[in-house]
Order: structure tokens, then C-alpha cells, then sequence
């Protein structure tokens, strides 16, 4: 297979990645999430039960991907496993998906939620619209003059986001705390699933790391180890965040706010505590704009490199080896939907599809372990230059985890096409046009 990464720069440690890893996971749902699921389940034990298997859903993915990211570390993620496994077209539709909604249409609603915090902590008497394309092309140009600058100004934001979280986690525990008791309430099957929806959408963002494979040091060895190490770390932060919040607000207190976060530092530290929130949730959103703005653009070269989107768009700068074409033009799209105010329909449309694809991926597994049981490497039953360098890293309990993990992800999708069928049917309409799109850039390149 020819080596499409050759002219990136590999200049990303085990650090930088797993800062990825968890910039890509943690934003500002953190903050009020816990009040969501109290919603639905009410006892002490299912609350966190639901983040406690959310968590594990996170590791098993992140296995997954880590496993999948040894095997064919290229430029890319997702897009290179769908290409490779079952046919280009799978990765040009994720890659179509990713750039139209995904990614886009989750960067504009982020840019608008950091604008409003932005403005309000600044006393900043500009609309949230012309904040949003500031803080979009600033971290365009800080992308632009390198991989290890975008990835370095992430990190730093990452680090500011644990601080934050951290400091929450601690005034929580020395807080006063609440009353213990429980309101009577009966829980069935169907409300813990319910509950599982914005946990796992909390966890997700794991994989967007491997979207910048083909520019880590080293990633058959740190790839597998910032993922699972990412994954931990957020996975510890967000179950000591519902301990503390249903230490000092109680179930019911926290069913009833929208803002649990914010209620636990005002109960720490009066108005002041709530300013600090809104601080960490500025913060958390600039940092997910960093991180989205590293990775997938990544993705869309890949898609120009395989001559199935615009040739300009695989084009790196001689300076900064670093696709600039593509990260700009991410950006342009994010600022045209956030323009438009129509991202918060765009993000009605985004599960299904993202959940789809996160099934498509984990099941590629299965591909690449038949075409090794035939004799050959991973890539195809010949001999490859890629393949077989180092022992890949192995999914635990595999078949059936994998099994297990895309059950799970296309449960999301059947209850999303039940709960919202408008939106879904809207959603795949977006993703089935992308198949005479390709077809045509398919002739083109041929």
C-alpha cells in the first residue's frame, strides 16, 4: 500500500496524544450533564452506575481503536480502517459526514456556547457571532504554523481544563454536604438507557486522536497507550465529579438544576464560585475547538491524497509540513453554520450518523483478523510494509467486546431513528448524497 503519510511530520509524543485524547472527550457537558441523567434515574447507586458504564463502553472503544490504530497507524482514523476494510466509499461518506455536520456542526454550537461564557466573564459588548470567528481563526492560524504548536496550545488548554475539574472535585468534598435522603422513585430497564445517552455522548471524542496517526512518534507504541491512558483519566475525573455533586447538592437538588457545577462552587464560594465555572466552561469549550481544529482536518487530506476530494486540499505547507488548505477550509465551513444559526438542528442529525460509523469502524476489527488468519498481513492476504512490525495491541475478549460495543452503538441509532425520526431521515438523506459525490470524484481521479 503506498504511504500516503511520508510528508507529515511525526512530531507528537505520548503526551501530546494523550492530551489529544482527552481534549477530544472532555468539553462542557461535564459541567452540566450530572443533572441530565438525575433526571432519569434517581437513586444515588444508578446515577452512578449509568457513568460507570459509560466509562467502560469508553475503554472498550478506545481498546478498539487502539488496537485498530496498531494495526494501520495512517493519516486519517477512521476514514484509512472504513478505506481499507471494506471499500474507499465507507471512508469517503464518513469523510463527507465529518466535514458537512459531525465535526462542523459540533465546532459552531462550541464556538457559540465559548462566545456567550466569553462575553458575559469579559463584560464584552460584541455579539456572540463575531466572538466565535475570532476564537475560530485564531486557533486556525495557531494550526497553521504546526502540528506541534496546535498540539502544545491544546495541551496547555487540557491542562487548564483538569485544574478546573480538579478544583471542583476538592471544593466538593469539603463542602457541606447534603441530605442523604432519597426521594421514593421506581427506575425501570428503559429509564437507565435513557440515562446511558448523554453519558456516552459525554465519553465520545476518544477517537478523533487517531485521526492524526501519521503524525505521532512512535504509533503502534503510543497511540494504544494515549488512548487507554486518555480514556482512564477521563473516565476517573468524570465519576469523582457525580460522587461530589451528589455529596453536596443531593439527588434531588441535582435534578432540579441545570447547572450543578455552578451551584457547588456558589456553595463554596458564593458568586465567585459561579464566575470560576463559567471561566472553566470557556475554557473547556476554546480547548475542544483546539483540539477539533488539530485532528480532522486530517481526514480530508487524507480523502484529497486519494484523489476523492479536492487535489489542494492534500496540499502541505513546505514550512510548517501541515495541511493547511484542509484545516481552513474546516474552519470556513464551522463559521458559515454558526453564521447561520442553524447548528443546533445540525447537531439533531449528527448521532445517528456518528454512531453508525463508530459500528462500521469497530467491525473493520473483524476484517483485518480474517485477512491475518488467511495468511497474510492485516492489510490483505500479501505481503505488506506496513504490517506486521510490531505486535499489534489486542482488544480484550474479542470477538465478543467488539460484538458487545457495536450492539451498543446501533442501539444509540435505533433509539434515536425511534425518538427523532425527522431528524435521522434528514441526517441519512446528508449521507446517501454523498454517494453519487463520490462516484463522481472516484471518475475524476481515475
Amino acid at each position: 500500500m503506498k504511504d500516503r503519510q511520508v510528508h507529515l511530520a511525526r512530531q507528537l509524543g505520548l503526551f501530546d496524544s494523550t492530551m489529544l485524547v482527552m481534549g477530544g472527550i472532555i468539553g462542557s457537558g461535564i459541567f452540566m450533564n450530572p443533572s441530565v441523567v438525575a433526571q432519569q434515574v434517581h437513586t444515588p447507586a444508578l446515577i452512578i452506575g449509568a457513568w460507570l458504564v459509560g466509562a467502560a463502553v469508553g475503554l472498550l472503544g478506545a481498546f478498539i481503536w487502539a488496537e485498530l490504530g496498531a494495526t494501520l497507524p495512517a493519516v486519517g482514523g477512521q476514514y484509512a480502517y472504513l478505506r481499507e476494510a471494506f471499500h474507499p466509499i465507507f471512508g469517503f461518506l464518513y469523510g463527507w459526514v465529518l466535514l458537512l455536520v459531525i465535526q462542523t456542526g459540533g465546532m459552531a454550537a462550541v464556538a457559540i456556547i465559548f462566545a456567550r461564557y466569553f462575553r458575559e466573564l469579559m463584560s464584552i459588548n460584541a455579539p456572540d457571532w463575531m466572538i466565535a470567528i475570532v476564537a475560530l481563526g485564531s486557533l486556525t492560524i495557531v494550526n497553521c504554523l504546526g502540528v506541534k504548536l496546535g498540539a502544545r496550545t491544546q495541551s496547555v488548554l487540557m491542562l487548564t481544563k483538569i485544574v478546573a475539574i480538579a478544583a471542583l472535585i476538592v471544593c466538593g468534598f469539603f463542602a457541606r454536604a447534603a441530605n442523604s435522603q432519597v426521594s421514593a422513585a421506581h427506575n425501570s430497564f428503559s429509564d437507565f438507557g435513557a440515562a446511558l445517552v448523554p453519558v456516552l455522548f459525554s465519553y465520545g471524542g476518544w477517537q478523533t486522536t487517531n485521526f492524526v496517526a501519521g503524525e505521532i512518534r512512535e504509533p503502534r507504541r503510543n497511540l494504544p497507550r494515549a488512548l487507554l491512558l486518555g480514556v482512564a483519566g477521563v473516565a476517573l475525573l468524570y465519576t469523582l465529579v457525580n460522587v461530589v455533586c451528589l455529596r453536596v447538592l443531593g439527588v434531588d437538588a441535582l435534578r432540579s438544576t441545570s447547572t450543578p457545577a455552578s451551584a457547588i462552587m456558589r456553595i463554596a464560594f458564593g458568586p465567585a464560585g459561579g464566575n470560576f465555572i463559567a471561566a472553566a466552561i470557556a475554557i473547556s469549550a476554546l480547548g475542544f475547538l483546539a483540539q477539533s481544529i488539530l485532528t480532522a482536518p486530517r481526514v480530508y487530506f487524507a480523502m484529497a491524497s486519494d484523489g476523492l476530494f479536492f487535489r489542494s486540499v492534500a496540499r502541505l505547507s513546505p514550512h510548517t509540513q501541515v495541511p493547511i488548505v484542509a484545516i481552513v477550509l474546516q474552519s470556513i465551513w464551522t463559521i458559515v453554520i454558526a453564521l447561520s444559526g442553524r447548528y443546533e438542528q445540525i447537531l439533531n442529525y449528527v448521532v445517528s450518523m456518528d454512531f453508525i460509523f463508530f459500528g462500521l469502524t469497530a467491525a473493520t476489527l473483524f476484517v483485518f483478523h480474517k485477512r491475518e488468519d488467511c495468511g497474510g498481513s492485516r492489510l490483505g492476504c500479501t505481503d505488506d510494509s506496513q504490517a506486521g512490525r510490531l505486535p499489534p495491541q489486542k482488544t480484550p475478549f474479542h470477538p465478543w467486546t467488539t460484538i458487545m460495543f457495536i450492539a451498543i452503538c446501533w442501539a444509540v441509532v435505533a433509539n434515536t431513528i425511534w425518538r427523532y425520526p425527522a431528524n435521522t431521515l434528514i441526517g441519512m438523506s446528508i449521507l446517501l448524497a454523498g454517494v453519487p459525490v463520490y462516484f463522481l470524484w472516484s471518475r475524476r481521479s481515475a
